[in-house]
């Protein structure tokens, strides 16, 4: 069977187990979900040796370290690769809800009410971990799901895919209601991006470059999660010690994720305390580009340029730039960012306010770390990713969000005059 031809046929099957999956029953979905975390337990070694061969593969193409850490699963992230599932399964069922109701008038009750999207197609890159959030989110959100991971992870979603997969018909879930797309080229996507018939929504999870080329060329609706330029802004009120707390979380906890911190803003009435500031991130073996005042700091930063402002490293780099107040810090962050993930540390509450009222950022924090941009920390369980859109959903996409609703009039013999 050709490519297209293949693909087509996941797409009809895909549209067909979503009818089934719309009124599921919530505790099938949950038993598939708790199933697939223990096979995947039970299961971590054969998945790490599929990963070996990502891993090696990465490393033969010279590919960076940073790109390497994204790709590379142990036991603990397999373990909460599991934990994230067991987390899905046990949040608040998202189908049915009631939304709002209301009376009219003349007596129609009426009330608004969730249901699935239908189909979702994940296209994915470099971050195996993606093939069980979104087939967790997918299920407990009552949609089919089409993934497509890339060759850089191909050995080590696929088995993940393989191990979930039969988890979830075993527990009694319609079969085909998680597909894999069986090639890694971009022949894949392309013909993934036509089935407009059968996918209702596309999330691209990657590089810049992937998700421009499916925006611009997808006949089906794209929720996009695009680069991560999240900016740190320490102002002149802000207390020292949570500062470089959050400054060091916010860049080295995992530098190579979208929520890591690739500018840090520094009101400049904190001058005689930049040294202290930036001392951690220096002892981490960050690499400091700065401006003027901040590379006289120390002869090993090295001089930022305009690119650096708009650059997301996913590594061991931070540009730093010295602010005179919250008002430069806001044009800064308007000019350059990626309406991703932005933070301020401070404590004067009108300083802060004007920095959450001004910014269009889909996620804004006060005194913590840019990395709590994870659909994980907000109580999502998990995430597909974090989506820089306003249309239809913002921020961390939980299975919550992947849902549309529809609305329900009940009368007792009303017609329109």
């Amino acid at each position: 069977m050709k490519l297209q031809e293949q693909i087509y046929l996941i797409g009809k099957q895909a549209k067909e187990a979503s009818k089934k999956l719309a009124v599921a029953d919530s505790k099938v979905k949950i038993d598939s979900l708790k199933e697939a975390a223990k096979e995947i337990n039970s299961n971590y070694k054969s998945i790490i040796n599929a990963n070996d061969l990502d891993i090696e593969n990465a490393m033969n193409k010279n590919m960076s370290s940073a790109f390497i850490e994204r790709l590379k699963l142990n036991k603990d992230r397999i373990d909460g690769m599991a934990e994230s599932l067991r987390d899905i399964a046990d949040l608040p069922e998202p189908v049915g809800k009631v939304l709002s109701e209301w009376e009219r008038p003349n007596g129609l009750k009426i009330q608004k009410i969730s249901v699935p999207i239908g189909v979702i197609g994940i296209i994915y890159e470099s971050r195996p971990n993606v093939t069980a959030d979104a087939s967790a989110l997918g299920i407990k959100s009552g949609n089919a799901i089409i993934l497509r991971g890339g060759s850089d992870s191909f050995n080590s979603s696929s088995k993940i895919f393989e191990i979930i997969n039969k988890s979830f018909t075993h527990k009694g879930l319609p079969n085909h209601s998680v597909q894999m797309i069986p090639v890694s080229e971009r022949e894949g996507v392309d013909i993934m991006l036509g089935l407009k018939d059968f996918i209702n929504i596309i999330i691209p999870r990657g590089g810049i470059s992937l998700i421009k080329k499916i925006s611009e060329i997808s006949k089906i609706p794209v929720i996009k999660h695009l680069d991560g330029i999240c900016h740190v802004y320490i102002d002149g009120d802000a207390n020292i010690k949570i500062a470089k707390d959050v400054i060091l979380n916010s860049k080295m906890r995992r530098p190579g994720i979208c929520g890591a911190a690739e500018t840090l803003l520094i009101d400049k009435r904190l001058s005689n305390n930049l040294p202290e500031l930036l001392d951690e991130l220096k002892e981490s073996k960050c690499e400091i580009r700065g401006d003027d005042e901040i590379c006289a700091l120390d002869e090993s930063f090295i001089k930022a340029t305009e690119e650096d402002w708009d650059t997301e490293y996913l590594d061991k780099i931070i540009s730093v730039k010295t602010v005179s107040g919250v008002d430069e810090a806001i044009d800064h962050i308007t000019k350059h960012s990626s309406n991703h993930t932005e933070s301020i540390v401070t404590e004067n509450e009108s300083v802060c306010k004007k920095f959450f009222n001004n910014i269009d950022s889909a996620i804004l924090l006060q005194n913590a770390s840019t990395q709590f941009a994870d659909g994980g920390e907000f109580g999502f369980g998990a995430e597909i990713g974090i989506s820089t859109d306003k249309l239809h959903v913002r921020g961390p996409v939980g299975a919550e969000h992947l849902t549309s609703f529809k609305y329900i009039v009940r009368g007792s013999g009303q017609v329109r005059p």
